[in-house]
């Protein structure tokens, strides 16, 4: 169990509180949490905290433009990102009413888990090579932020994108983020689970090869067997 357990950063004085104080509810979403304020994860300092926010904010109104239903109030209301990094596009959906569960691969090259805490977010670990603790039907809203990338050559896209139509609802929604050879292959192989895809250019252009795309699932059903007459 330790090793799936968030440690506290260390602290020098007994006067100082282990992991920081915390800014109250709205206000902790967006300041710099005491685990990035301390320099205790490899690579991400202030700045790069507060321009990964507001990169999220203009990725997500980019999102809205692609896909008018993320306007529509209630049209999802569970919302899984499966590599969430430092949680920026859940907190982005701040003012939305949703409920994000930000995912934090155990094979990504920084734990930052902790900072998603410290934000007032909600989390957990989860390799995408294995199933998802979670009931099929859970999501109605996935963010695949650069996930066949992180995972190639560890498992199979196909096992992945199997386990997420597993917990997409019907009529639900996947935006995938990702170079754009992944992201073909990726549509090459939900074409054949039935959904319905569309890559489009990157928010900043045509000429960055990230791209993204955005697939809905479709509800079907097997067709019936043929009548045979005795």
């Amino acid at each position: 169990m330790e090793a799936c357990l968030t440690p506290l950063p260390e602290v020098s004085n007994i006067t100082e509180v282990a992991g920081g104080k915390l800014a109250k509810w709205p206000e902790r979403l967006t300041v710099v949490p005491p685990r990035v304020y301390s320099g205790s994860l490899e690579g991400i300092i202030p700045e790069v905290f507060q321009k990964d926010t507001e990169m999220w904010k203009k990725r997500l109104s980019h999102y809205k433009a692609l896909n008018s239903q993320l306007n529509v109030a209630g049209r999802y209301r569970n919302v899984l990102d499966m590599n969430a990094n430092l949680g920026g596009f859940a907190a982005a959906l701040v003012n939305d009413p949703v409920w994000v569960m930000n995912i934090v691969p155990v094979e990504a090259k920084v734990n930052t888990l902790g900072v998603v805490y410290e934000r007032g977010l909600i989390g957990t670990y989860q390799s995408w090579c294995e199933a998802m603790s979670t009931y099929p039907r859970t999501y109605d809203l996935i963010h695949a932020d650069s996930i066949f990338s992180l995972y190639e050559g560890r498992c199979n896209m196909e096992d992945i994108l199997l386990e997420m139509d597993r917990i997409l609802r019907p009529e639900g929604c996947v935006i995938f983020r990702d170079d754009i050879d992944v992201l073909v292959k990726v549509k090459n192989n939900i074409d054949g689970m039935q959904w319905n895809s569309l890559i489009y250019d990157h928010e900043e252009g045509a000429l960055n090869k990230e791209k993204i795309m955005v697939a809905v699932k479709q509800y079907w059903t097997a067709p019936p067997l043929p009548h045979t007459s005795s």
